[in-house]
């Protein structure tokens, strides 16, 4: 498999976690235990197969894990929630926020401003998270979704910036292995089961979650870092909300209106362009 096939598939499997928030009839806290439990699982076996180290560096570096684990498990969590409560269109598009995000928060960590086309994109975006919300009131289940989706995007990017800054000289496979677990534990303490035992095709689905569609992405992400550069995959990325969407209509029959896909292109051009722009620079 060439590497630009393997990031389309890899970049196709992560948007199909979107469809679990539908399929599984768990809360969200739920589902994303347990799908952090088989996929820590699943990683840490991959590098026990493939010889690769699984302990870390230095000391002050399991702190740090744990602190990146607990944003993932969250991002993760609200995630599942913005799709229960609205649609995976929805969702998804309120959750790509977080490129933009990204490029306004960066600067300001490092003591600078961001730059006047950078808040040309945020306001872009904050318009299109507007056309998503159809009342601005807590009581419209959709309404609860987009903001659910734009705090997902939010925790994601608090955690990329710190594993940036402080994680990248770790591999993937490495890095998820220890998250998801961190995740777990996090999660499974505050999960309430429902009283009836979660049938086979329920499991079916919490097994092709866990590992189909996050461990097996993950290592093809890895995998595809050897050979593209950093850019053709942030942008390939973008291509998430599109795959995620298309799915949603194909499988569960959610169709987005109109509002949708014009709140979703003005946010997912805003992050095309500030995705671009960031390996420019």
């Amino acid at each position: 498999m060439t590497p630009s096939l393997q990031l389309h598939l890899a970049v196709l499997l992560f948007s199909g976690t979107a469809l679990f928030s539908k399929l599984i009839p768990l809360p969200a806290t739920e589902i994303t235990a347990l799908r952090s439990v088989l996929a820590g699982l699943a990683l840490f076996s991959l590098l026990l197969l493939t010889r690769q180290r699984t302990r870390l560096h230095r000391a002050r570096d399991y702190g740090i894990v744990v602190v990146l684990g607990m944003l993932i498990g969250l991002h993760w969590a609200t995630y599942f929630a913005a799709m229960q409560y609205s649609t995976v269109a929805i969702g998804m598009i309120a959750f790509f926020c977080y490129p933009v995000m990204t490029v306004l928060a960066e600067p300001l960590l490092a003591g600078q401003r961001p730059e006047g086309v950078d808040l040309l994109s945020a306001l872009t975006v904050l318009l299109g998270v507007i056309l998503l919300v159809p009342t601005p009131s807590l009581e419209s289940e959709i309404t609860r979704g987009v903001l659910l989706g734009v705090l997902s995007a939010a925790l994601f990017t608090a955690r990329n910036l710190l594993q940036k800054r402080h994680f990248s000289h770790y591999g993937g496979s490495q890095t998820m292995a220890y998250q998801t677990s961190v995740a777990a534990l996090m999660l499974l303490p505050w999960c309430q089961w429902p009283e009836g035992s979660l049938s086979g095709g329920d499991w079916g689905l919490l097994l092709l979650l866990g590992l189909g569609f996050t461990a097996l992405p993950h290592a093809l992400l890895s995998q595809s870092l050897r050979s593209l550069s950093a850019k053709t995959i942030s942008l390939v990325s973008c291509l998430q909300p599109l795959y995620a969407t298309a799915l949603a209509a194909a499988l569960l029959a959610e169709w987005p209106d109109f509002k949708t896909l014009l709140g979703g292109t003005l946010i997912l051009a805003a992050a095309l362009y500030e995705t671009a722009r960031a390996h420019r620079r």
